[in-house]
């Protein structure tokens, strides 16, 4: 009689789902990881299957590719999206941004954040516990022993969002991965003036606009002294690294650029040197002429003296 109940009641309450969500789960890469906006993957399968489109959604371990497979399972259509990848918008190594203070506590980037600005006189730059490196569920990141810094693997990293979340300086940026794997970025977020900012931290954004003034694409922006390249509209032309004084733009995975040969100029020794070899060659044309002009008086000389023998050859006939 209990059983029976029992039944009825888990009858009344049943919760029905459909069967779609089972499906969709399946698809998906199980990694659980949040990055789709979501506690977990079959969070996002039920609001796959609830929604009306994909506006909205977005697996970013699975991409496009698993994408395409969940709009063939729910009947819908899709738009392919660039796929990204996390960038340390920090370059502060211990050669550039010098240690001012020695943090004594937890080694965590949090905990070291919450109780004061930093180590260094850079108060925006990367703490370099690793707390990006412990969240991460795909080897996608690590702490470089040389530079202290978080180094992305573009091969691992799926832009699940986890290392941005972690971040408490806000130093790690989901980005465009470009097409060959290349982007620039400005690799600083201080957003002190310049002179400031060069003081804590030598390839520091010092808000020069020089950068802004070279691209022809209105890509860059310079807010609070700190300039940001707008990845929709960078075409990757490089114009801007070349003329950061500070070499706040980095540029990955370009090949090494041409360097044009310096056209040689006129340097002083080189324009007397120019100088006195006109004088020289005036100097022996001037000799040359003198030559001609004896030679032409003695031709002269010779006619006269041949001329002066016959007339008196012709006298001394005519006596006889």
């Amino acid at each position: 009689m209990a059983g029976l109940i029992l039944y009825f009641i888990a009858q009344k309450f049943k919760v029905y789902e459909d069967p779609k969500i089972d499906e969709v789960e399946e698809a998906l890469p199980a990694a659980n990881c949040g990055g789709c906006g979501f506690a977990g993957c079959r969070n996002f399968a039920e609001a796959c299957v609830k929604s009306d489109n994909f506006d909205n959604l977005f697996c970013p371990v699975g991409g496009n590719d698993v994408m395409g497979k969940l709009a063939d399972i729910l009947g819908r259509s899709v738009v392919a999206k660039d796929p990204q990848i996390a960038v340390v918008r920090c370059n502060g190594t211990p050669e550039f941004r010098l240690r001012t203070s020695d943090y004594d506590g937890g080694l965590s980037c949090a905990m070291e954040s919450a109780l004061y600005s930093g180590h260094t006189d850079c108060q925006y730059g990367c703490l370099g516990h690793g707390d990006c490196v412990d969240v991460c569920n795909f080897d996608a990141i690590y702490i470089d022993e040389k530079t202290k810094l978080p180094v992305v693997n573009s091969e691992n990293c799926t832009a699940c969002g986890a290392c941005v979340e972690a971040c408490p300086k806000n130093i790690i940026e989901l980005r465009p991965k470009g097409k060959r794997d290349r982007r620039i970025f400005v690799s600083c977020i201080n957003q002190e003036k310049g002179g400031a900012a060069k003081k804590a931290c030598q390839v520091a954004c010092i808000g020069c606009r020089a950068c802004e003034k070279a691209c022809r694409f209105e890509a860059i922006t310079i807010e609070n002294s700190l300039a940001y390249i707008n990845a929709d509209s960078c075409k990757l032309c490089r114009a801007c690294v070349a003329v950061c004084p500070t070499t706040a733009i980095w540029e990955l995975n370009f090949p090494p650029r041409k360097v044009k040969p310096a056209t040689p100029k006129n340097t002083p020794n080189k324009t007397i040197e120019k100088k006195e070899s006109v004088k020289n060659n005036i100097k022996e044309d001037k000799k040359m002429e003198v030559k001609k002009v004896d030679k032409l008086e003695k031709t002269i000389n010779l006619t006269e003296i041949v001329k002066n023998n016959s007339e008196v050859d012709e006298q001394k006939i005519d006596n006889k």
